[in-house]
């Protein structure tokens, strides 16, 4: 399932060069950002964990935020994508929108293409936040996903039915309809709408981890097919989904629309780079 992502960063090669090129001349306006630094967070690690087989909460922590970063204060709106589809960098996203709406609908190989496109516009380098950084931009919005420790090695149903309704429980109806930005208000750092009605994207793969009690081995299996994305809930979706409600992997709800927040990478030249490309 790597593949198809693979290409996407090859082809998007083109734009990223065209902010490299450019290099360090002041770039045109873009989205408004809040800069992230010296910001912690209680982050519990995302995946899947099995011990001894069966399934088990991720590691919980604290973050911090070592290396200062900036994010977009909003989500970007349908305008704003569709000036991506009329200059050619995305496809057009399904159904009809308000050009000051969040844009959604949007798959995470859309949310590339987006990014790919907005840095060879503007001359910066954009990419989705990494699942650590989005959860300490979301501070006290984002929500831990492990709601229950229940776990029975003969039927593991009975943990995924406790996190289903512990999660419905604690979630208040949603309504999928778009709102303006800041409907859903302002976090302590400024961010909009965070955990909203709109889930976004992150660059973080899906990893499955098991462990063995007896013997202390560890392994990973890292699936860069399925990405995380963050709202009121964590959620695993592969990389093509543009409805979450076809195609969560997550057990519990599925969100309720899928958009974009991007990052400013704030290094220049070779390095930037790098990180644009995933390298």
């Amino acid at each position: 399932m790597r593949m198809p992502v693979r290409f996407i960063a090859a082809g998007f090669a083109s734009a990223a060069l065209v902010s490299f090129i450019q290099g360090f001349a002041p770039p045109p306006d873009g989205p408004e950002t809040v800069r992230i630094a010296h910001a912690s967070v209680a982050y519990r690690e995302p995946g899947d964990f099995l011990r001894d087989g069966a399934p088990v909460n991720g590691p919980r922590r604290e973050i911090r935020a070592d290396t200062p970063f900036e994010i977009m204060k909003r989500q970007v709106t349908r305008g704003e994508y569709d000036s991506c589809v009329a200059g050619g960098g995305c496809r057009a996203l399904d159904g009809g929108g308000d050009a000051d709406l969040p844009a959604v609908g949007a798959s995470f190989v859309d949310a590339m293409r987006y990014a790919a496109w907005l840095s060879g516009t503007t001359g910066a380098l954009y990419r989705l936040p990494t699942d650590r950084e989005w959860a300490i931009a979301a501070g006290t919005r984002f929500r831990d996903d492990a709601y229950t420790e229940v776990s029975d090695p003969k039927n593991p149903s009975k943990r995924w039915l406790a996190l289903y309704d512990a999660e419905a429980a604690g979630e208040e109806a949603v309504d999928p309809t778009p709102r303006p930005a800041g409907a859903f208000g302002a976090n302590e750092r400024g961010l909009l709408d965070m955990a909203g009605n709109v889930w976004e994207w992150t660059s973080t793969c899906f990893v499955r981890h098991r462990t063995d009690s007896l013997t202390g081995a560890a392994s990973e299996h890292e699936n860069c097919g399925i990405r995380v994305a963050e709202g009121r809930h964590r959620a695993y979706l592969p990389t093509f989904i543009r409805d979450p409600k076809a195609g969560a992997c997550s057990v519990g709800l599925p969100p309720a629309n899928l958009g974009i927040r991007l990052v400013r990478e704030e290094r220049s030249g070779l390095d930037g780079l790098r990180n644009f490309l995933g390298f």
